[in-house]
């Protein structure tokens, strides 16, 4: 008798809804610091999940979630930057029929 695997499940920082890991957008702080959008859920870091909605993140900033779940005060312009990159990874997953 074979046991299936159980899918990870995160919870999204912004909306605080739990739900299948590939599904979330994860935020990773790497070993030197630096934050950045993690398109493949794999890179090395701390990380956090939140939805791939711009709302949620935007949510997740203002209440300063990522600060708190990365361990690190993040600037204004990381902010904007981290945005940028998650709006520009939304792009190309409506473009593309798979998503990620």
């Amino acid at each position: 008798m074979s046991r299936s695997r159980k899918t990870p499940e995160r919870t999204c920082i912004g909306c605080s809804l739990t739900a299948d890991k590939r599904a979330l957008v994860r935020v990773v702080r790497a070993t030197d610091g630096h934050v950045d959008v993690d398109p493949t859920g794999k890179a090395n870091g701390r990380g956090a999940y939140v939805c791939a909605r711009i709302e949620c993140f935007d949510a997740a900033a203002t209440r300063k979630r990522f600060d708190a779940a990365l361990r690190v005060r993040l600037r204004t312009d990381d902010i904007d930057r981290l945005r940028r990159e998650l709006e520009a990874l939304l792009v190309d997953a409506q473009a593309s029929p798979q998503g990620r």
